[in-house]
Order: C-alpha cells, then sequence, then structure tokens
C-alpha cells in the first residue's frame, strides 16, 4: 500500500513514527462557515441568544477541541500546543471562522487547526439552533500550514 502514511507494508492501520524527524516550528490555519438566517445572525451579533454569548462559548470550544485532536482523530500524534486562537467574522447571514493551531514538534498541527474550527462552528450551531434549524455548515479546509518536512504550504486562491 505505497503512498499511505497510516498504512503499514499489510494494509493495517498505524500511526506513524515520527521520532526521526526534526522538531521545527508549524503553524496550520483552518477556516469554515455556517450560513444561517438573518435573524439568527443579528441574534447572535447583537448578544440576545439565550443560552448566552454564542462566539465566547465557541472560541473556548475550539481551542478544547483542537487540545483534544489525538482522542477523537485515531491516528493523531497527542501534541503540545504553544498556541491555538479562534476568530470570527460574523456577516448578515452566518459566520465564518478561522483557526490558527502552533506548536514546536515533530509533526504537523493541521488537523488540531481543522478540529478547533469544527467545533467552534458546532457550537455556533448548538447554542443558536433554537432560532434556526436549517443552519448549514460548510467549507471546513486547511487554508495554509507552515514548518515541517514538506516546507509551506498555502491554499491557492
Amino acid at each position: 500500500m505505497s503512498g499511505l502514511t497510516h498504512l503499514d507494508a499489510d494494509g493495517a492501520a498505524r500511526m506513524v513514527d515520527v521520532s526521526a524527524k526534526a522538531v521545527t516550528a508549524r503553524e496550520a490555519v483552518a477556516a469554515g462557515r455556517i450560513d444561517m438566517s438573518a435573524q439568527a445572525a443579528q441574534a447572535i451579533a447583537d448578544g440576545l441568544v439565550k443560552k448566552g454569548d454564542v462566539l465566547a462559548v465557541a472560541r473556548v470550544a475550539g481551542i478544547m477541541a483542537a487540545k483534544k485532536t489525538a482522542d477523537i482523530i485515531p491516528l493523531c500524534h497527542p501534541i503540545p500546543l504553544s498556541a491555538v486562537t479562534v476568530d470570527f467574522d460574523l456577516d448578515g447571514d452566518g459566520v465564518a471562522v478561522t483557526a490558527t493551531a502552533r506548536t514546536a514538534g515533530q509533526t504537523g498541527v493541521e488537523m488540531e487547526a481543522l478540529t478547533a474550527a469544527t467545533a467552534a462552528l458546532l457550537t455556533i450551531y448548538d447554542m443558536a439552533k433554537a432560532l434556526d434549524k436549517a443552519m448549514i455548515i460548510r467549507d471546513v479546509r486547511l487554508i495554509a500550514k507552515t514548518g515541517g518536512k514538506s516546507g509551506d504550504w498555502r491554499r491557492p486562491a
């Protein structure tokens, strides 16, 4: 099974051995969006959601999720995160989320950034679902990564 690093020669799942890799500064940025009704977006903007401050709770959820990525994604390495940020851009019909994860280590933080963005989006849905059950989470994707053997990468515009 050539080319698939999470499979051994017999096709069995395995955690990749990163012990020979150099420790480097690594960063990953992921993003996603949740579309919703104008009324739900306005309630979030005005702080009128009964469950509380939607974006503050979603930010904490994203950070917590990044720290638990190895518990959620079976073959991810548990890594020491040096920073996780979750930012929001609220507009008239939804919220865009951008999550950034950083470490100095032997493996990247793409999964941590993606997990942070996804958990933040799910938390927004949970907190605002009483206002709009038809919300759509979409376009969760890696935007950029730096560091490591494969070098820097940025999603083409």
